[in-house]
């Protein structure tokens, strides 16, 4: 029998490896919900790697979906990962950055993947960058029925970001308009204890847009 969307279900991320995850130990704890963001597009790309030409530290995710409740896993659920490339560039929308720069019709760094057994995904990307007001973060979203089921983000410590950001495929941009984790005021809206990017992972029990 399908899920019907309206079950609260919750989302972990068991690992964000820089360069290739590291196998952790799982949790069932929820975190902060997070809003979804106005770059969201569906281009139905079932694939695991979303990288296509775009430079950047090789960045490993996997996220297991379960019930809120009871931790049960979720499996055939559909999760989407999107995300900035290394110069805070959303693939499919034009007017960003300085304004000029369009990149309808692209695809980059945006991929769907549907749950195995365990309710496990994983996804191949780089480290996003960043862009003026916000902080580095992923977006993610569960399906459930053809109906969202939950929304989040995904954040990672201030220090690493540093460590990567010294990159060649990130530096070269002026860093009037960077901040961290402190400054983000949707992530200290959405996770005023700031425990999201202490754990370097966004979960989300609920849907809102903003």
């Amino acid at each position: 029998m399908p899920h019907r969307p309206t079950r609260r279900v919750m989302l972990g991320t068991l690992a964000a490896g820089l360069l290739a995850p590291r196998p952790v130990q799982a949790t069932c704890l929820l975190t902060p919900q997070a809003v979804e963001g106005p770059f969201y597009l569906d281009p139905r790309l079932l694939r695991s790697d979303i990288r296509e030409d775009r430079d950047g530290t090789p960045l490993g995710v996997a996220l297991q979906v379960v019930t809120l409740r009871d931790c049960v896993a979720l499996p055939a659920a559909r999760v989407d990962l999107w995300h900035a490339d290394a110069q805070g560039r959303y693939s499919g929308y034009a007017g960003q950055g300085d304004r000029a720069a369009s990149t309808i019709g692209r695809t980059f760094l945006r991929g769907t993947q549907v749950a195995d057994a365990t309710g496990r995904v994983a996804f191949r990307t780089i480290y996003p960058g960043w862009y003026p007001g916000r902080t580095p973060h992923l977006h993610v979203k569960v399906i459930l029925g053809g109906r969202t089921a939950l929304t989040g983000q995904i954040y990672f410590p201030d220090a690493v970001s540093e460590a990567i950001y010294a990159a060649s495929a990130y530096a070269g941009r002026p860093q009037r308009g960077r901040i961290g984790n402190a400054r983000d005021l949707l992530l200290r809206q959405d996770d005023p204890e700031g425990r999201a990017s202490r754990r370097c992972a966004g979960w989300a029990g609920a849907t809102r847009r903003r």
